[in-house]
């Protein structure tokens, strides 16, 4: 059974997260497809890439399924798999639109955060909580959106925060229910097409910053000091706890 579906039409492409049992938790398996589903886009020239999520949200995030019997540099592997295809995704030639629902944790945020436009329903909710287990994923692309301060202010208490908070500070563009979704679309659409794709793609390279390779470093780093696995099961049994 397929983990990403692909819808794709004359206009655009939608790729769905397509877990729900699971939350759509970024495996393995579902990163692949994600590379693989960019690749193809790419080279197809689309004007526009949506993403979203099959069941009752976007995404919860890193799959932990099974990280016990992983060793620790298979982690970090994966690790470095899903921060390669947020900067895929962030330099992507598409205009890339994340349509997000319900509650989104970790590298779900992420993805979302890679995306450029981000539309949230209004009973969207995020918390990034990847440094309670100490691993730096994301960090620099969320300050860029929201700025330090609230950057700082929101990872360093685990914050959970909603679709209203979310657009105050520019982490989500736009707020809209799902049945309002083919509107946001028809209007990114319309907003990709507006330029040819060379200067669409001219225009997403110089406002690129460059800081690929340095995110790439902290994100290894983080991952690769020791204890991984311990960290991550404290972790586990805190969220246990608190539920």
């Amino acid at each position: 059974m397929s983990v990403l579906r692909m819808e794709r039409s004359d206009s655009h492409w939608t790729l769905v997260l397509d877990r729900p049992d699971k939350a759509n938790a970024l495996s393995e398996e579902l990163v692949e497809a994600l590379h693989a589903a960019l690749s193809e886009a790419e080279a197809a020239g689309v004007d526009l890439l949506a993403l979203r999520g099959e069941g009752r949200n976007f995404s919860a995030g890193f799959d932990f399924g099974g990280y016990e019997s992983a060793s620790e540099g298979d982690l970090l592997r994966r690790f470095v798999r899903i921060e390669q295809l947020l900067q895929r995704l962030a330099r992507s030639t598409c205009l890339t639109v994340a349509l997000v629902h319900g509650r989104n944790f970790g590298a779900g945020v992420d993805l979302m955060a890679a995306c450029r436009w981000r539309i949230a329903t209004p009973d969207g909710s995020f918390r990034m909580p990847g440094l309670a287990f100490g691993v730096v994923l994301g960090t620099r692309r969320f300050a860029a959106l929201v700025g330090r301060e609230a950057a700082r202010t929101i990872l360093e208490s685990l914050a959970t925060f909603d679709a209203t908070r979310a657009l105050s500070l520019g982490f989500v563009t736009r707020v809209a229910e799902q049945g309002q979704w083919p509107t946001v679309v028809a209007d990114a659409l319309a907003a990709a097409r507006a330029l040819a794709p060379a200067q669409r793609a001219a225009l997403y390279r110089t406002l690129a910053d460059g800081q690929d390779d340095a995110d790439l470093a902290d994100l290894v780093r983080s991952v690769a000091a020791p204890g991984l696995k311990q960290r991550i099961a404290a972790y586990l049994a805190a969220q246990s706890r608190r539920s």
